[in-house]
């Protein structure tokens, strides 16, 4: 009997060809639903419902069997200023968490707010985290917040400040994780410790955008704006750094100047697991766990602004692989995903006079 051992660079040959014949075999419709919106940011499930934020300050409950939406009044302060407004949003059951951005005395941070949903309402609206200090400007507010466990993990941008993703004395360019109630956990770096602030759980990240938790491994994923390149996609892991801006992560400053030594990676530093140069102004992030698209199981979906497309990022043995561009200049520049029970894709794009999208077989 012949053994054939087959190298890793034939492996990696094989299973491209396959995806790229396997795109031929699976048909895929995107449909324009007649949900409409202006410039939405994030959604999330609760029962055959999906919930959508717009920067304005609006929140859209959506019955995904016939397409109404109603809109859910709240007295949640936030700001759309800059980048910044009505960003991201995570449900468990009639629970409600948000985050975006908050103004006080002329300046802005990024916030988490904790409510409950009765019929059309927002209630019991609390301020649960305010990312200290606030500055003027509009810029790299993040805002991504994901579910783990007792856990929110939520996404700092580091609001232009470059080294200031470095300083462990406070939480901007960081990702914090704290308990649903906005007590600090026990068990973060700072008591196991480090001298970080008690909510930190990572920190060096410039503008993270995407979150996504993966159902295998139970970790927590980012999407990170590089400055002019250096976008990636990076495992949110406690008490570890991903260096900004000591490193651009192969990107340079947008005048062309390199940032640090020049170096996209430096040892003591977080390594990314995907990094895109030039930029794609990557945003929302999902790994797709779903019976419509069986040929993207176990695989990232990307959502790109710059380039107004929607990919998906294949792994093998958890090592992201070969992206796979699904659609392109379609829809406009395409902000979050989220997966229905059937595998379906929804798609918002933060543009004006938009509509929620949906990708099926």
């Amino acid at each position: 009997m012949k053994i054939i051992i087959f190298s890793k660079a034939i492996f990696l040959f094989i299973f491209c060809f396959l995806i790229l014949f396997s795109a031929h075999l699976y048909s895929k419709t995107l449909e324009k639903t007649r949900v409409s919106l202006d410039n939405p940011w994030g959604m999330s499930w609760t029962d055959d419902h999906l919930l959508i934020t717009q920067k304005s300050g609006e929140i859209f409950l959506v019955n995904t069997n016939d397409y109404s939406q109603t809109k859910i009044d709240h007295n949640i302060p936030f700001v759309q200023h800059g980048q910044g407004g009505l960003l991201d949003i995570v449900s468990e059951k009639n629970l409600i968490w948000v985050t975006g951005s908050i103004k006080k005395n002329s300046k802005y941070t990024t916030a988490v707010y904790s409510a409950e949903l009765k019929e059309n309402k927002l209630i019991n609206e609390k301020l649960i985290y305010e990312a200290l200090p606030y500055f003027g400007n509009g810029k790299h507010f993040g805002s991504r917040i994901e579910i783990l466990d007792d856990y929110l993990y939520v996404s700092i941008g580091e609001r232009g400040k470059g080294m200031i993703a470095q300083d462990f004395s406070n939480s901007i360019g960081s990702i914090i994780r704290i308990h649903k109630n906005g007590e600090y956990p026990k068990d973060n770096p700072f008591i196991l410790g480090n001298d970080w602030l008690p909510e930190l759980f990572q920190i060096g990240v410039r503008n993270p955008q995407g979150m996504t938790l993966d159902p295998h491994t139970k970790s927590i994923y980012i999407s990170n704006h590089g400055p002019k390149g250096g976008d990636f996609i990076g495992k949110v892991v406690g008490g570890t750094n991903y260096g900004w801006k000591k490193i651009g992560w192969g990107g340079t400053n947008y005048s062309g100047t390199k940032i640090g030594d020049g170096n996209a990676w430096e040892p003591g530093f977080l390594k990314p697991e995907f990094i895109w140069v030039p930029s794609i102004a990557v945003s929302g992030i999902k790994f797709y766990d779903g019976d419509a698209f069986p040929q993207w199981q176990n695989s990232l979906l990307v959502s790109s602004l710059k380039f107004q497309y929607l990919s998906v990022l294949h792994r093998i043995d958890n090592k992201f692989v070969k992206e796979e561009i699904i659609f392109k200049d379609q829809i406009g520049r395409v902000r979050d995903i989220e997966i229905d029970q059937m595998g379906n894709v929804y798609i918002i794009a933060d543009e004006t006079d938009s509509n929620l999208f949906i990708l099926k077989p």
